[in-house]
């Protein structure tokens, strides 16, 4: 007969893992990173820039996190929870927030592990390429503009006919004068 071992678990480590559950639950996309070799203040304005991609980063317990990600139906991640982690926790579009961590690693010791971007797992080149590419806003900006286009041309085509006819009017109406 096998002994039957009981695990207790610590009540702070299961609401460490409700505070991370909680957060990774309430965004779209989880963006890894090693922030191995950062400062206090490093890391302080990596939080600053990503903030302004309406991203929070959280610098968490690896296995806390893979609990979290089990129980909230995420793929596992693998390698992307080995050594020190910081998760971006992105709450707007991922490209930009993407952009910040790479350019904030060319200089200093930051690299991206990987992500989970709308529940399928990103390899850092593919978020490299998303990196690049316009973001949401710019992107609506570029359709709204292209839509946009056709309507500008039909309204300047419409004007120079309309001014082309006051200008024959306007010729008319002075050679009449020079006639009387």
């Amino acid at each position: 007969m096998a002994a039957v071992v009981a695990t207790k678990v610590n009540d702070e480590k299961r609401k460490a893992v409700a505070r991370i559950k909680e957060g990774l639950g309430a965004v779209r996309d989880i963006i890894f990173a090693d922030y191995r070799g950062l400062s206090v203040g490093e890391i302080t304005t990596l939080r600053d820039r990503l903030k302004e991609t309406q991203t929070r980063l959280k610098v968490v317990k690896n296995r806390y996190t893979k609990i979290a990600l089990a129980d909230l139906g995420l793929p596992e991640v693998g390698d992307m929870l080995i050594g020190p982690t910081a998760v971006a926790l992105v709450e707007a579009d991922a490209g930009p927030a993407a952009k910040v961590l790479i350019d904030f690693g060319r200089d200093t010791t930051v690299r991206l592990k990987g992500a989970i971007l709308d529940g399928r797992l990103v390899s850092v080149d593919d978020l490299d390429a998303l990196s690049r590419l316009p973001g949401r806003e710019q992107l609506l900006a570029m359709l709204m503009s292209a839509m946009n286009a056709p309507l500008q041309n039909l309204v300047y085509a419409m004007n120079g006919v309309t001014q082309k006819l006051v200008r024959v009017l306007q010729a008319v109406a002075d050679k009449k004068k020079e006639e009387e």
